[in-house]
């Protein structure tokens, strides 16, 4: 089975109002849907670009205001994955629970459902400036097309969560980023690398572009979306399957083609999901 991806370097720019936001969703999603694109990746935090609107007096909105356009948000998405049948990694928003915020996954399916995943690792910069906090519980989520996971950002770079997303049966993991420079970037890019050859999966991530001169942390951005694949034959050396252009807006499409996977599990020069040590380590408990 196959399963037609694309991911978007989103461009944040300043904008006037909620409409200006849905018309550039919608545009990349019009883009990916002429690639019929069965699953939409967007970026961690491209939600921010809302809080440039301001306030009628001029003043600048801030993250805790950021919560405020969750129903406009989840109505905007849920509406368009149903319109063009797609389900629609809606990168990250962040909402309120209770007195603390959470940087949560949406995944919109094109039935109206909607499930989330909170970011489960935050960095110092989420903690200190932005007063967030983790996720609490972590799950999968099967679709018509296999099972997933949404890991965002930070997550990725903790191997342990991958290991239990696989060892529940995900296939794909989504990864929803934003990072400010390029150590930032290599981070999420290295890592993803690593988790893909040890868990013998496919990891698709994309990251924001362009730069919000009025939102705090989110004046610089240093993005790049990629489809990555397990190091072995049936897949490219270099294990990208597609990549964009860095800081550029635009969308990459590929497709991921899940029974090369089942191949090399089996199969491979090296089977690294099939010869972890669960004797000596444990995938979850």
């Amino acid at each position: 089975m196959k399963i037609r991806v694309s991911a978007v370097q989103y461009h944040l720019h300043t904008i006037r109002s909620f409409d200006e936001f849905a018309a550039q969703c919608e545009h990349y999603i019009k883009t990916a849907m002429e690639f019929d694109a069965e699953f939409i990746l967007f970026p961690e935090f491209f939600t921010t670009q809302l809080l440039s609107i301001g306030r009628e007096d001029g003043t600048s909105l801030t993250i805790d205001d950021l919560p405020n356009f969750t129903d406009e948000y989840r109505a905007l998405f849920t509406k368009l994955a149903k319109q063009y049948n797609v389900h629609i990694i809606g990168g990250t928003h962040v909402i309120r629970k209770g007195d603390h915020l959470n940087n949560v996954a949406h995944l919109f399916y094109p039935d109206g459902r909607v499930a989330e995943q909170a970011k489960l690792h935050i960095t110092p910069t989420e903690v200190h400036e932005w007063n967030m906090s983790p996720g609490e519980d972590f799950q999968v989520f099967d679709t018509e097309k296999g099972r997933i996971a949404m890991l965002t950002c930070y997550d990725i770079e903790f191997p342990e969560i991958v290991r239990m997303a696989k060892a529940k049966g995900a296939d794909v993991i989504f990864c929803p980023s934003c990072t400010d420079d390029r150590h930032g970037f290599h981070r999420v890019r290295y890592t993803s690398h690593a988790r893909a050859v040890e868990n013998q999966v496919y990891v698709v991530g994309t990251g924001t572009v362009g730069t919000l001169p009025t939102v705090d942390f989110m004046r610089a951005n240093f993005g790049q979306a990629v489809v990555i694949t397990p190091n072995d034959i049936p897949f490219p050396p270099k294990g990208i399957l597609v990549e964009g252009e860095i800081n550029n807006d635009m969308i990459v499409t590929a497709d991921l083609d899940l029974d090369l996977l089942y191949e090399v599990r089996e199969r491979g020069a090296v089977t690294t999901w099939r010869d972890r040590r669960t004797d000596l380590y444990t995938d979850w408990k």
